[in-house]
C-alpha cells in the first residue's frame, strides 16, 4: 500500500512538471544553458516590427550543411527549429545592405564591433573558418555575441531574417 502511494505521488509530480514545461514552452519561455548569454529562463517576445541593430533576438538557424556540421562539433543543441536545431540567442549586429569585414575582429560599415575577436581554432583545437565578409543580403541579418567562444555570424555568416522568433528577454538569469 505504501509503495503504491509513493508511485502515485511520483506520477502526479511528473504530470505537474510536464504540464508546467508545456505551458512555459507554449508561452514562449525557454531555458538557456549555453554561455553565449546569461544562463537561465528567457522569454520570446513577439516582434511586430522590423528588427533593429543592437537588439537581442531568438533566431532559428537555417537547416544547412554549415549548421549541421556545427551541431556535429557540439556548437549547437537539438531543438524545435527546422532541421532540429535549438534557437540561438544573439544580438543583431548588421542588417541588409551593411558591409561586414572580418579580420582579427569584426568591422561593420567601417566601425569595429566590441568583443568581436575572430578565432582560428575552437576550444578543442579544431580549425575554425571565419565568414569571408561582404554585404549582408536583403532578408538577412549578421548576428553577434560578445562571448569570446560564441558560434555566431563571425563563422557562419548572415542568416535569414525569417528565422527570428522574437526578442530575447531575460526572466531569471545569471552569469556563471
Amino acid at each position: 500500500m505504501r509503495r503504491r502511494q509513493v508511485l502515485l505521488s511520483l506520477a502526479g509530480a511528473g504530470v505537474v512538471i510536464i504540464g508546467l514545461v508545456a505551458t512555459g514552452w507554449s508561452g514562449g519561455y525557454r531555458l538557456n544553458v549555453t554561455p553565449s548569454e546569461p544562463l537561465g529562463l528567457w522569454h520570446i517576445e513577439v516582434l511586430y516590427r522590423d528588427v533593429a541593430v543592437g537588439e537581442l533576438v531568438f533566431v532559428c538557424p537555417p537547416a544547412t550543411d554549415t549548421f549541421e556540421g556545427a551541431r556535429r562539433r557540439g556548437y549547437l543543441r537539438w531543438g524545435s527549429c527546422i532541421g532540429g536545431f535549438a534557437p540561438l540567442i544573439k544580438t543583431v549586429a548588421a542588417l541588409a545592405r551593411q558591409r561586414v569585414e572580418i579580420g582579427d575582429q569584426v568591422v561593420i560599415d567601417g566601425r569595429p564591433i566590441e568583443a568581436s575577436s575572430v578565432r582560428t581554432r575552437d576550444g578543442k583545437g579544431r580549425v575554425l573558418v571565419p565568414y569571408a565578409g561582404g554585404i549582408v543580403p536583403p532578408g538577412y541579418l549578421f548576428l553577434h555575441s560578445s562571448f569570446e567562444s560564441s558560434y555566431d555570424s563571425r563563422y557562419f555568416g548572415p542568416v535569414p531574417e525569417a528565422g527570428i522568433l522574437g526578442l530575447a528577454r531575460p526572466v531569471f538569469t545569471f552569469d556563471p
